[in-house]
């Protein structure tokens, strides 16, 4: 347990054993589900924990509270890894009212369909509605699309703390060794969150009207030091800005031709003084981390081969990646393969028709089976290309 402020805890837990968050995302440092207690004349606590700690978050709660019951359960998203135990806490505590918005009440009811919690137990609130607690006044900033629909911040008046749901999130649990905030902030960012640049910007400007000293997010650290440094992190991920100058390089390869083409490119980018080149073998290498570098730097370049008259499937699937989490504002270069009818530059580029202010290079390198000296000469222009400007 670790004291946020004067009146504010942490009951949150760390999972080790988990290999996959939400089925998809590796976790080798694990995951924390946070869980806060507000301690005043009424007490909250700020969502609960994944379905198999239920116990231990409960004792946790119990010790935090000497004996006392809670008077709120604050719920600011429905997703299980938030919202599994509710029924756990309502039963462990049966005068305690649960509080969320309409939409959340209406998902309540899906995700526990046998436990009916009368009306008297529910308080519905509105988006910007407040909450007294004594001396701790909370209130209600809706954030739809951040990134459930049912979503809602709480910001601590008193205590100047925003418990932002998902959102500030990285992955990686809490109790292991200090890992770099931003990689896996951005990673979750984009993986997660990535789709709603939109939604995150309307909420960003809430924030903004706030005195804000400490954020509490829901998964990760709690944040309380240089936070105009976390805000402009998401500003920019969130408007699909430029985090950093650099080309990401993404690639597949079936025997090797177009890899070694995607490896020459990337020596020719350093030679001209490239700030950062990322390159990824996207059969082999966390598709999630290819997705995060593509979204940080400015320039990307697909290389890939034709296959079955369309593309290999890992580029395929990596563009969809993309174009589902709204990529935009970019310089994209393309390297195709194909021995008798190569179409795979026509393919990607047509994956991105729907995309806004996507700008390709006039040089697309178009290999038939192994590299010519025309390909290589390709690779330089395309190199010179993607360090223009």
């Amino acid at each position: 347990m670790t004291n946020i402020t004067a009146d504010i805890r942490y009951v949150g837990v760390n999972d080790h054993e988990l290999d996959l968050f939400e089925g998809q995302y590796i976790v080798p440092e694990g995951m924390a589900y946070n869980s806060y207690v507000i301690l005043d004349e009424k007490t909250a606590v700020m969502d609960s924990v994944e379905v198999k700690f239920g116990e231990a978050w409960l004792q946790q709660l119990r010790e935090v509270l000497g004996g006392k019951s809670p008077d709120y359960l604050i719920i600011q998203h429905m997703e299980p890894d938030h919202s599994a135990n509710i029924r756990t806490f309502a039963e462990a505590f049966p005068d305690a009212v649960l509080v969320g918005n309409a939409k959340t009440f209406a998902m309540f009811g899906q995700f526990f369909p046998h436990f009916d919690l009368p009306d008297s137990r529910k308080k519905i609130v509105k988006d910007g509605e407040t909450l007294s607690l004594g001396r701790h006044e909370l209130r209600f900033l809706f954030a739809p699309m951040v990134h459930w629909p049912e979503v809602m911040f709480t910001y601590d008046k008193t205590d100047k703390v925003l418990f932002s749901a998902d959102a500030f999130g990285k992955f990686g649990a809490l109790d292991t060794a200090e890992e770099d905030w931003v990689c896996e902030a951005r990673r979750y960012y984009f993986g997660i969150v990535g789709k709603y640049g939109m939604q995150v910007q309307n909420v960003l400007k809430k924030a903004k009207a706030l005195d804000i000293q400490t954020i509490c997010p829901l998964h990760g650290p709690v944040l309380n030091e240089n936070l105009p440094y976390y805000l402009d992190l998401y500003n920019t991920w969130s408007s699909y800005g430029v985090e950093s100058e650099g080309v990401c390089i993404a690639y597949t390869s079936v025997y090797g031709h177009t890899k070694e083409a995607a490896e020459l490119l990337e020596k020719a980018l350093i030679a001209s003084g490239c700030p950062k080149v990322a390159i990824t073998d996207l059969a082999r290498e966390d598709m999630a981390e290819a997705v995060e570098d593509a979204f940080r730097y400015g320039k990307l370049v697909l290389a890939t081969t034709t296959y079955n008259a369309d593309i290999f499937p890992f580029m395929k699937h990596f563009i969809d990646d993309l174009t589902e989490r709204g990529y935009q504002n970019r310089k994209i270069g393309l390297i195709e393969n194909g021995t008798w009818a190569p179409m795979a530059a026509k393919v990607m580029k047509g994956m991105f028709e729907k995309s806004k202010n996507i700008t390709f290079a006039e040089t697309v390198v178009s290999i038939k089976s192994a590299l010519t000296q025309q390909n290589r000469e390709q690779i330089a222009a395309l190199a010179d290309e993607m360090m223009a400007s």
